[in-house]
């Protein structure tokens, strides 16, 4: 294991472990129609510390462009337990506008994911796959969005409090900013894929071919 593997797998602890005790201190709770400040910083801190450690460290940036695009995009299968948030809906714990389009999108992220890391995850369809990581971005920026704003949608309707406590506050505090960098790291990788144009053969099938050869 490379010292960058060892130090990210370091930190992504660290960040649980942090994330689990800041929602048990209830540091993340704010009053009533009041703007989630806390919140937005456990979301918007990691993965700003991601992108100028990206940006700064040829090292680590190169440890990261090598893993596999399949394996990460794999990961985002979890998302399929969005479902949990149509339950919240149902028992008026979480608004029905922000749970049914946060619930919805996770669990269709999470149900094609496996199909984008299989089938999408290589040269020969890297525009469908940054389309579908940029789906996957949608969605959570979404959702991030509908919570933030609830308290303006509907002063006077279910709140969005339950998302600032555990278990819930686990999702927008680590979750949520993981799936964002597996996202960035997917879109970053597909990138620097060769350009392929398509050769058909003889018997009809169409097949990739490196940009420049004919």
């Amino acid at each position: 294991m490379s010292k960058y593997a060892k130090l990210s797998a370091g930190l992504l602890a660290a960040w649980l472990v942090f994330s689990l005790f800041s929602s048990a201190l209830h540091l993340y709770r704010n009053a009533p129609n009041t703007p989630p400040i806390a919140l937005g910083l456990a979301v918007v801190m990691p993965i700003a510390l991601f992108l100028v450690w990206f940006a700064s460290s040829p090292g680590f940036r190169q440890f990261v462009l090598s893993l596999s695009p399949r394996t990460l995009t794999l990961v985002q299968s979890i998302r399929i337990v969005g479902f949990v948030f149509l339950v919240l809906s149902t028992y008026k714990i979480l608004p029905a506008f922000f749970a049914l389009s946060a619930g919805w999108g996770d669990i269709f992220i999470g149900a094609t994911a496996p199909f984008a890391a299989l089938w999408l995850a290589n040269p020969a369809h890297r525009r469908g796959f940054i389309f579908w990581q940029v789906l996957g971005i949608t969605d959570l920026v979404n959702a991030l969005a509908l919570a933030t704003l609830a308290g303006v949608i509907d002063p006077h309707g279910i709140p969005t409090g339950a998302m600032t406590v555990l278990p819930m506050s686990y999702i927008p505090t680590f979750a949520v900013p993981v799936f964002l960098i597996l996202h960035i790291i997917s879109i970053a990788q597909a990138r620097r894929w060769p350009a392929t144009r398509f050769a058909t053969t003889g018997n009809g099938f169409q097949t990739p071919m490196p940009q420049g050869q004919e």
